[in-house]
């Protein structure tokens, strides 16, 4: 009898189990506003936040938000977003008109769409509303309320008498050449949003467009767009300016979809808003968006966590007073809804008093005020009037100028050497 030897071929498998592809990290992004589910056209309404820390758990307010005056933003934290096709999803403002930030540790998809927009020309005397994070468009004259077209607001509102677009990114147009210059950054930190146009100075005509709004999507995971993101300015009409373009910031690990991104100014015959501006960050390009304007893009790297908001030490400037009188660190520009944020007696001129931080002494400080009912708008560079402290640097600046009956929008920015 013959053996025949048994070989037993024995093959080990081993399995390597590689580590997952390290994804940026969202602070804050702790789901508290629980899942987000769009399937029909929906409306937010901003008001409905708690004042609080953006931070903060939202469990006890979930699904409406944290607004943080001094980020100035309405902050939702999600689980995860979903919007369907069909459903087209917007907000009501805020009483501040802050800009919408989402943190989201899942999943954001967006089938239908997600509007920001700027509203489109009103009757006067009513100002056009911006999306969240933009401002106002000028109102357009009342001959029976014998008030004059106005200005746009923001820091791009139009600032031709006729009818202008208001700028951001780039500028709006205008029929008689007198617009505003652009302004922001394409980093959009901090986030902002669209300008104004003005209103038509002819008998009973049109209000400006509003600017666009201004969102930030920051997403840890995957973050899908079939549909539209849109933070269009508002339209205008014949010889009434038009809103620009907001500010779009989209931070994902996974950016994917086909549909479209925009931020777009409004259209007018002949004064057209400027465009906003739009900001990808991510580190898988997954996608083939068309996305207009062309956005500024950054190639994340794994184990990024992601800047929300500006540092510490970032160049701040805000209104001290007006007149002697405190201005509020959280102002609303209501227009008499609500009273006003600063009421003075019947004068001539009023002094503003600006402090700046981390602003170098070279720099230029403008001040500007806007009438809501007049196209005389005033802009002043202010003087240095004592330096409070070295480090950090905090000027003291001051400026002069004229006061008009009935209510104005006072605004500041600083332009660095």
């Amino acid at each position: 009898m013959i053996k025949k030897n048994l070989v037993l071929n024995v093959v080990l498998i081993i399995l390597c189990v590689l580590p997952a592809q390290a994804a940026i990290t969202i602070p804050s992004a702790d789901g508290s506003d629980g899942a987000l589910q769009i399937t029909t056209t929906t409306v937010i309404d901003l008001s409905e936040a708690v004042t609080g820390n953006w931070d903060a758990d939202n469990s006890a307010n979930a699904g409406k938000g944290i607004y943080d005056p001094e980020k100035w933003a309405v902050v939702f934290k999600y689980s995860s977003v979903s919007i369907d096709a069909g459903a087209t999803l917007s907000f009501s403002n805020h009483p501040s008109r802050a800009p919408v930030v989402w943190l989201v540790n899942g999943n954001v998809t967006i089938n239908g769409i997600l509007s920001l927009n700027g509203q489109v020309w009103q009757e006067p005397p009513k100002n056009s509303e911006p999306g969240p994070g933009g401002f106002r468009g000028g109102s357009g004259s009342y001959r029976n309320l014998k008030n004059g077209a106005g200005l746009g607001f923001g820091g791009g509102g139009a600032i031709g008498g006729h009818g202008a677009g208001g700028s951001y990114g780039t500028i709006g147009k205008s029929y008689d050449s007198n617009i505003a210059p652009p302004y922001g950054n394409q980093s959009l930190i901090p986030l902002i949003g669209g300008s104004g146009g003005s209103g038509d100075r002819a008998d009973n005509k049109k209000s400006g467009g509003a600017g666009g709004g201004a969102i930030l999507i920051a997403c840890q995971n995957t973050l899908t767009v079939n549909g539209i993101i849109q933070c269009d300015g508002g339209l205008g009409t014949y010889a009434t300016g038009a809103g620009s373009g907001g500010g779009i910031r989209l931070i994902a690990n996974i950016l994917a979809g086909s549909g479209k991104v925009s931020a777009v100014g409004g259209y007018s015959q002949y004064d057209p808003g400027g465009n906003g501006l739009i900001r990808i960050e991510r580190i898988v390009n997954d996608n083939t968006l068309e996305v207009i304007p062309s956005p500024s893009v950054v190639n994340l790297t794994s184990e990024t966590t992601a800047m929300l908001w500006p540092p510490d030490n970032a160049p701040k400037v805000k209104i001290l007073s007006i007149g002697g009188e405190s201005a509020p660190d959280d102002p609303r520009a209501e227009f008499g809804t609500y009273g006003a944020d600063v009421a003075l007696p019947e004068v001539s001129s009023t002094q503003i008093v600006v402090e700046t931080t981390n602003v170098e002494q070279a720099s230029q400080v403008e001040v500007r005020v806007t009438p809501r009912f007049n196209a005389n708008y005033t802009t002043v560079n202010a003087v240095i009037e004592s330096v409070v402290s070295e480090d950090p640097l905090v000027i003291k600046w001051i400026a002069d100028l004229p006061v008009n009956v009935g209510y104005s929008a006072v605004q500041v920015k600083v332009l660095r050497p």
